[in-house]
């Protein structure tokens, strides 16, 4: 586990929290949360926003046993750069990726991911909140995506699922304050600080290809196999058969 893409997927999940204002903001506003006190609203709000935790832990570590399929098949380097190349176009070239996804086959299984949503705001219980909470992390959004490249590129199932976590904890704070007090930031504020999103993705990008190419920069793109010389040094050093003297 690095503490370095931890602290990237909570930067990425705060940046995209005002994403989210916009783009996912209606469903947390119209929340079927009960008219009681300030208590009650926050709990299920809290509710809704487990759900999408844990909808983002669980491709997280999907993603992150993918990851670890390419580490033990020695792609490991080359994976970071496609994912970091991957983050850089899609921000260079939305369009495409947009029409990507209009003709991928997964469209129609959103689209009736959004019916189901539409049916359960009808309904005012702690279950209803976390269900929508649930199929909220399954719908298409380019930051997700960001965030499901760190843990592919984790290569671990278990801190897969951590980065997808931290991230979405950072989603929380903008995602609980719609829900209890609504549209609360102006659009021009919301716009501004929604342009630190792409910046950040293309930022992430340009380290992820730096970190693939292992051209031995110190914490920016460090040599693996610089790493592993110096740990095999000491081990020749101290073995009785390095100093062995045949007679």
């Amino acid at each position: 586990m690095t503490f370095d893409l931890l602290i990237a997927a909570l930067i990425l999940g705060l940046l995209t929290g005002f994403h989210c204002a916009g783009m996912c903001g209606p469903i947390a506003i119209s929340l079927p949360l009960n008219n009681g006190s300030w208590a009650h609203r926050t709990v299920g709000s809290l509710i809704y926003n487990l759900g999408r935790i844990i909808t983002y832990s669980l491709m997280g570590a999907v993603f992150g046993l993918l990851g670890q399929g390419f580490k033990m098949a020695g792609f490991q380097q080359w994976l970071s750069v496609a994912i970091g190349a991957i983050m850089i176009l899609s921000v260079l070239f939305p369009l495409l990726f947009k029409s990507f996804a209009s003709k991928s086959p997964v469209f129609p299984v959103v689209e009736r991911i959004k019916d189901k949503l539409g049916n359960l705001f009808g309904t005012k219980t702690s279950f209803s909140l976390f269900t929508i909470g649930l199929l909220n992390g399954l719908l298409p959004c380019g930051p997700v995506y960001v965030a499901i490249g760190l843990s592919l590129a984790s290569a671990n199932i278990f801190t897969g699922a951590l980065y997808m976590a931290v991230f979405g904890l950072g989603t929380v704070p903008v995602m609980l304050s719609l829900s209890l007090v609504g549209n609360y930031l102006t659009t021009a504020v919301r716009t501004k600080i929604r342009q630190f999103v792409p910046v950040f993705i293309i930022v992430l990008g340009v380290w992820f290809v730096l970190k693939g190419l292992g051209l031995g920069v110190h914490l920016i793109s460090p040599s693996d196999q610089k790493l592993q010389i110096n740990k095999e040094i000491p081990k020749k050093c101290c073995s009785t058969n390095y100093f062995k003297i045949s007679l």
